[in-house]
């Protein structure tokens, strides 16, 4: 789809070659796995939670996919560019492997529909919490949306999980808990709240797969 941004070197992938479905954590990005200071344009300017690694590692050691999915209009809006955006996903995954922790895939969206030119400035279908980076996900690895989560600091992250039909985990880091004390105004509920990543990831592999 001409909408969605995958960023998709070998080293970055990890295909299944299996046949079976299988269940991923779709894991947004500012507020959940870094600080969320803004507008972060420079891979200096990533601050991985300390927290991050050992969630990623329990994810790997169940056998289910983490793929990233984060929307970027920071492109759109040029403080930054695609290029650069890759240069501090570079550092992100560099940081991780280096605790032994895995990304399988990192799906981002540079649109907005009230910034940039003709190519970023649009109404698209990738933008949470429209479903398009998870549909192009589960298409691409393999997954079976309906027994995958969408994990994320925003309502729009809940949106997404309900949009896709997988389920939704709220964590109160970055907007987490100014979410949190918003609930009259959230488009939907999530199917659990958690302090952190680490502690969501917990959540989801002691209740396991949702039956559907």
């Amino acid at each position: 789809m001409s909408d969605r941004q995958i960023q998709n070197p070998k080293s970055r992938i990890q295909n299944s070659d299996s046949a079976i479905p299988s269940s991923a954590l779709f894991i947004d990005r500012d507020g959940t796995i870094n600080q969320d200071s803004g507008y972060i344009s420079t891979p200096n300017e990533l601050k991985i939670y300390p927290f991050v690694a050992e969630a990623l590692r329990l994810i790997n050691k169940a056998g289910l996919k983490a793929i990233v999915v984060t929307n970027q209009s920071g492109v759109a809006r040029g403080l930054y560019s695609e290029s650069e955006l890759g240069a501090i996903h570079d550092r992100m995954i560099g940081e991780l492997q280096h605790e032994g922790a895995r990304i399988d895939a990192i799906y981002y969206c540079p649109h907005h529909p009230d910034y940039g030119g003709k190519r970023y400035r649009q109404t698209c279908g990738c933008r949470k919490p429209q479903p398009g980076m998870l549909h192009e996900a589960a298409r691409a690895h393999n997954v079976d949306l309906a027994r995958s989560w969408v994990i994320g600091d925003k309502a729009s992250d809940m949106k997404l999980a309900a949009n896709a039909g997988a389920r939704g985990a709220l964590v109160l880091t970055g907007y987490g808990s100014e979410t949190l004390a918003h609930r009259e105004q959230w488009p939907c509920e999530p199917d659990l709240v958690a302090d952190n990543l680490l502690d969501a990831v917990r959540m989801i592999l002691d209740v396991g797969e949702p039956q559907r």
